[in-house]
C-alpha cells in the first residue's frame, strides 16, 4: 500500500471505491499529471472520447476522428503505453476500450467543462 493514501484499501473488496481519500504526494501528482499530458492532445482526446462511449476498432476510430488511420494507430499505441487503454483481439481486428470509470468520467466531465465554457452553459456548483 501507497504512504499517500490516508485510508486503507480494501484487499479483496467485492466493489473498488468510486472515491477515496488520498493525500497527493511527488508521484501520485506525476501520474495524475501524466494523464492529463495524455489527454492535452486533440486527436487523442476525441480519440478517449470515443472510447468513452463503448469499445471499438480502429476502423471505428479513424472514421470518427477523420484523420488518416496511421495518425489514429500512433495516438492508440501512445495511449496504450500510457496505461489509458486495453485492447483484445475479435478475429482480424483490435478492439480498444477505456482501463476504467475514472478515465470515463475525467473524460467526459472535461469535454462537459469545455462545453460550458464555449456556450455560456452556467457552471454547476
Amino acid at each position: 500500500m501507497s504512504s499517500q493514501h490516508s485510508s486503507p484499501r480494501r484487499v479483496g473488496a467485492e466493489e473498488p471505491s468510486l472515491v477515496h481519500a488520498v493525500a497527493p504526494g511527488p508521484e501520485l501528482l506525476e501520474t495524475a499529471a501524466g494523464t492529463l499530458r495524455m489527454l492535452a492532445e486533440p486527436t487523442r482526446l476525441h480519440l478517449l472520447w470515443q472510447l468513452a462511449q463503448g469499445p471499438k476498432s480502429v476502423t471505428e476510430l479513424t472514421a470518427a476522428a477523420s484523420v488518416p488511420r496511421t495518425v489514429v494507430s500512433q495516438h492508440l499505441a501512445k495511449l496504450r503505453l500510457g496505461g489509458l487503454v486495453d485492447t483484445r483481439k475479435d478475429g482480424r481486428h483490435v478492439i480498444y476500450s477505456l482501463r476504467d470509470g475514472h478515465l470515463i468520467r475525467l473524460i467526459q466531465e472535461t469535454i462537459n467543462h469545455a462545453d460550458h465554457r464555449i456556450t455560456g452553459e452556467p457552471v454547476h456548483g
